[in-house]
């Protein structure tokens, strides 16, 4: 009876993972850079994908992005992209104006029909940041101000299992 039990709760785990696994999976998203590229989250799989939420109106978004620039610089050429999403209620001018005072080494995207939100769970509070691994998963997620080192270790993680 004991191996029966053993062999459900199991089964259980094994099925909370995997629903927990598909939940996690981040469907596509066709998308334009503010430098006009084309692109899609699908294009962008194969490597690890930082996806951050933010707004021109958010002292906590702006805090972040020195350290977006960093981890830009450290490690882009390894393969992390990183790509700051601007909130859906944004002026889109207010975000190109910021980009052209302040241009950002990263991708950049306006999310004006809200896909990116809805995609990623109808998020409305920024920022809010995501790590996507190599084959679209969150394996990582924040509201709020970021933890550079919890963010570097996840980062890194993601990097050697590409």
């Amino acid at each position: 009876m004991n191996v029966i039990k053993v062999l459900l709760v199991a089964l259980f785990i094994a099925l909370v993972g995997f629903l927990f696994r598909l939940n996690n999976h981040v469907e596509n998203v066709d998308f334009s850079t503010l430098k006009g590229e084309k692109l899609s989250l699908e294009k962008l799989r194969g490597k690890p994908v930082l996806v951050t939420f933010w707004a021109t109106d958010c002292d906590n978004c702006l805090k972040e992005i020195p350290l977006f620039i960093d981890l830009h610089e450290r490690y882009h050429a390894q393969g992390l992209d990183i790509l700051g999403v601007s909130m859906y209620y944004e002026q889109p001018n207010l975000v190109v104006e910021f980009n052209k005072v302040r241009p950002l080494p990263y991708l950049l995207t306006l999310d004006i029909e809200a896909k990116f939100s809805k995609t990623f769970g109808n998020v409305t509070v920024t920022p809010t940041t995501f790590l996507l691994d190599a084959k679209g998963e969150i394996v990582w997620q924040k509201v709020g101000l970021i933890d550079e080192t919890e963010l570097t270790t996840q980062i890194e993680k993601s990097l050697k299992e590409k």
